[in-house]
């Protein structure tokens, strides 16, 4: 009976540090811990309105559609002010909605952009001690949760057809980011070999490398970590090519090529298989990562040419891919065949991507209206609609989650859901 209870002991210890020891989940780049839109919160709103479960709203000044990131009581987002020439910092209390401060980082040039892009469109990330933030003029900035300016670094040089519409990642005491310039006004339609991936000390803003990409074009999608037979590896993409490199030192491992760009969902990782999407017109590509040099022959498993992504990144919640489409629609495949399952017709466009949490996914549309969709049990029967929830405004911003609630940015606004 002693040696019982001390075992039971033991193991009522070790598990009790070990929980101790896990940090909450942090929703702390874009797309949430992983990149992956897939958050462990439970009990999460799936009903609301414009006058109906909305804890607080607080209206944001300027323009951004940079997506909300949070580490426990703060929230982060930036914008642009005055035609987009001043970059602005700002962090919210997720309790109460109060803007703890607003600060002006550093005055840019506003660049050409889309008309649905905007001078304050990448993500923050933050590691729960500075929040580091980029801007349309390829302008960096890191600072501490008081708001006081770590450091800026504003002479990388940027120009897009499309403006800066990528978000910048950490790993380990490296800020990473794509920078994908274009080949003067037109460049945006020819391939050169200008586009790179950027590293910075995040303590002291220094380059520490850059990884070269080769022929490309015009991209903005978000580069993610994986693991590939137990190393790391960095996933990146642009116009035309998908590639893995050494996060550490930049090197390219594995590049496949395939015409299309621009280059804007982040890729969704699952079932030991990459899947991605260049824009509408191009197919959804499975891939393998763990190729050398040009794979493009030998890794490409399956291609899909329906219901093809141009903005929202894709989701894998096994053992489905879901995309969400411009055209409005909703679709699953098979991840392991890329076997077409079913389509959802939404009510317009979706920018933002989706996100997976509670055994439930959500989807919202530029017109502010989210769809709350439970999977079948059979994933080749279409999910169950728990709820339509419309808001009054536009989203292009992706759902952030912490506790229990739901933080969507609109045009005008950032909104808690939820009790």
């Amino acid at each position: 009976m002693k040696q019982t209870l001390f075992i039971f002991l033991l193991f009522f210890v070790i598990n009790g540090v070990t929980s101790l020891a896990q940090e909450p989940e942090q929703w702390s780049r874009f797309r949430g811990p992983n990149g992956q839109g897939i958050s462990q919160a439970t009990g999460l709103p799936t009903k609301w309105s414009a006058t109906d479960n909305i804890t607080w709203q607080t209206p944001i000044p300027g323009e951004g559609w940079s997506s909300p990131v949070i580490w426990n009581d703060h929230i982060f987002l930036t914008t642009a002010t005055d035609s987009g020439k001043e970059c602005r910092l700002i962090a919210v209390d997720r309790k109460s909605g109060a803007i703890l401060w607003n600060k002006m980082v550093f005055t840019q040039e506003p660049q050409r952009k889309h008309g649905r892009n905007s001078h304050a469109t990448p993500t923050p990330v933050t590691d729960g001690h500075r929040v580091y933030a980029l801007f349309g003029s390829g302008g960096f900035v890191a600072a501490d949760f008081d708001g006081n300016i770590t450091w800026t670094k504003t002479d990388i040089p940027f120009s897009s057809q499309h403006g800066m519409g990528t978000s910048p990642i950490l790993y380990g005491d490296l800020l990473i980011t794509s920078i994908n310039p274009t080949a003067g006004d037109d460049g945006f339609q020819i391939p050169w070999d200008k586009a790179y991936l950027l590293a910075l000390d995040k303590n002291t803003k220094e380059e520490r490398w850059r990884g070269t990409r080769g022929m490309s074009r015009i991209g903005h999608s978000v580069p993610v970590v994986i693991q590939v037979n137990g190393k790391d590896q960095l996933l990146s993409m642009t116009g035309d090519v998908i590639q893995g490199f050494d996060p550490a030192t930049g090197e390219q491992i594995w590049t496949v090529s395939h015409s299309g760009e621009p280059a804007v969902p982040t890729p969704a990782i699952g079932g030991g298989l990459i899947y991605t999407s260049f824009r509408m017109t191009t197919p959804i590509l499975a891939i393998k990562p763990d190729g050398k040099g040009d794979c493009t022959d030998t890794h490409v498993v399956w291609t899909q040419d329906r219901n093809s992504p141009m903005t929202a990144s894709l989701l894998y919640v096994e053992p489905c891919l879901y995309t969400a489409t411009e055209s409005g629609t909703f679709s699953a495949f098979e991840a392991a065949t890329g076997k077409f399952l079913w389509q959802q017709r939404l009510e317009g466009r979706i920018d933002s991507s989706p996100i997976y949490a509670d055994g439930k996914i959500y989807v919202t549309t530029h017109t502010g209206t989210t769809t709350v969709f439970k999977p079948n049990t059979d994933p080749a029967q279409p999910p169950e609609v728990i709820a339509s929830n419309h808001l009054d405004a536009t989203v292009q911003a992706t759902i952030a989650i912490a506790g229990k609630q739901l933080f969507i940015r609109t045009d005008k606004e950032l909104l808690c859901i939820g009790k």
